[in-house]
């Protein structure tokens, strides 16, 4: 078959055949572009939301209106069914609420398995022995493997996303989770090749591996990765043996400590001093600065943003946009931390949570409190929670440090229009912004 016969194919909206990658792109008919990145949209919002149900299934957890709402979204969206742009921006915002949904699920999974989180001090460098590195989303994984290494002298590291692990009291409990290597998901592969330990990747955010440690990694769950042994179950003997026939790591102390797990109920236990600070002018405003990070250059914004916050303001965090912020000492106001870590990215039901329930303090709405979100990049799991956030109502977020790739003119006017959705700027002028200073 003749290359451009191959590619032919019919736009069910100009009903003609198109060739290469047809109007969907390239805009012939000036209609289709927007509906086929709001159909992106929502096959995004539909992935993030998946990912989480993954890991609240692999706990036990389900729930058969996620199903149902999947299944509608999947067929709106993979088959040619719907050419409707007002339908398919009420789909994302639908989307957005079966977000809120699916993360108060996980959450209840991760709660009534491995206890609430309470804030924890990590170390971020080795202590002699052997090691392993855990990365991803998975705490499952993670409490099969810490089981199945008690009293092996192996040593467990988490990578990433698992950093919030060391603050559930049923995964803290374990002596060899010792501390957090490295930062963000994209490190890994300079961070991978400098520890001689072996790897685990329990979920999405695994790069392609370099030669130097492919034979020292391994993949569980959902992750597959070309030439990397993959465990099914949570039987993790191969991984385990492997990194007992590795050298030992040295002591070498981090250069930070860390400090994660601030769950709803730990920060809701000040509230009533945080509205004592807040009338008394001591607390001026609250910032949520988080989301997923990038190795883009302008991701530098939000570790500058924060930096240039008056002392007067608090920040909340979560995701692994943190690791741009979270090793800077911010101190606190009378004894409330400036710098609270949230956890995961799938904890943004705790923040939406603690904000729901300060403007039920103050008696306000939310976008009434002194409270602004500035969030970083928009990959599945981040595109589902942002439409959970306006499916919400929030109003006014900041977003960067690009626009996400499915957003064109007309959607971006309508973001704007509808949901006060800002685009960051200059850190020092946005600052002034938002306080009105």
């Amino acid at each position: 078959m003749a290359e451009k016969e191959r590619l032919a194919m019919f736009c069910y909206q100009c009903s003609q055949t198109v060739r290469g990658t047809g109007c969907t792109v390239k805009g012939v008919c000036g209609k289709v572009p927007t509906v086929a990145r709001l159909q992106d949209n929502l096959i995004l919002t539909t992935k993030g939301m998946a990912a989480y149900l993954y890991h609240a299934r692999e706990l036990g957890y389900t729930d058969p209106e996620i199903d149902a709402f999947l299944e509608r979204a999947f067929y709106a969206t993979f088959t040619n069914v719907n050419f409707d742009a007002a339908d398919l921006v009420r789909l994302a915002v639908e989307a957005g609420e079966m977000n809120v949904r699916t993360m108060r699920l996980l959450k209840k999974a991760h709660i009534e398995t491995y206890g609430e989180p309470e804030p924890t001090e990590v170390q971020t460098g080795t202590i002699k022995g052997h090691g392993i590195i855990v990365t991803g989303h998975g705490l499952k994984a993670l409490g099969a493997l810490l089981e199945q290494t008690e009293g092996t002298g192996i040593n467990v590291y988490t990578h990433s996303e698992l950093l919030p692990a060391h603050g559930y009291p049923g995964l803290k409990r374990y002596k060899h989770l010792v501390g957090n290597l490295g930062k963000a998901w994209f490190d890994q592969k300079k961070l991978f090749s400098k520890y001689p330990v072996a790897i685990l990747g329990t979920s999405n955010c695994v790069l392609i591996p370099r030669e130097e440690y492919r034979e020292r990694m391994f993949t569980t769950g959902p992750t597959r990765l070309p030439g990397v042994r993959h465990i099914d179950g949570y039987d993790y003997t191969p991984v385990i043996e492997k990194a007992q026939s590795l050298p030992e790591l040295d002591e070498e102390p981090g250069e930070v400590v860390l400090t994660t797990g601030f769950s709803k109920s730990v920060v809701l236990s000040l509230k009533d001093k945080i509205k004592q600070l807040v009338e008394a002018g001591k607390i001026r405003h609250f910032f949520l600065v988080g989301g997923c990070d990038s190795p883009h250059k302008k991701a530098g914004y939000y570790r500058e943003f924060v930096r240039l916050l008056p002392q007067d303001t608090i920040v909340l965090t979560l995701a692994c946009g943190k690791f741009r912020i979270n090793d800077l000492n911010l101190g606190n106001i009378e004894g409330i931390p400036r710098l609270i870590d949230l956890g995961q990215c799938n904890d943004s039901i705790v923040a939406i949570d603690i904000a729901q329930a300060l403007a039920e303090l103050f008696g306000v709405g939310i976008n009434e409190l002194p409270l602004t979100l500035v969030l970083s990049w928009m990959e599945q799991k981040a595109v589902a929670i942002l439409w959970s956030l306006l499916a919400l109502g929030i109003k006014g977020i900041y977003l960067g440090p690009i626009l996400p790739a499915w957003v064109n003119d007309d959607i971006l006017k309508v973001l704007r229009e509808s949901y006060d959705l800002r685009l960051i700027g200059d850190p020092e002028e946005d600052i002034k912004q938002i306080l009105g200073a």
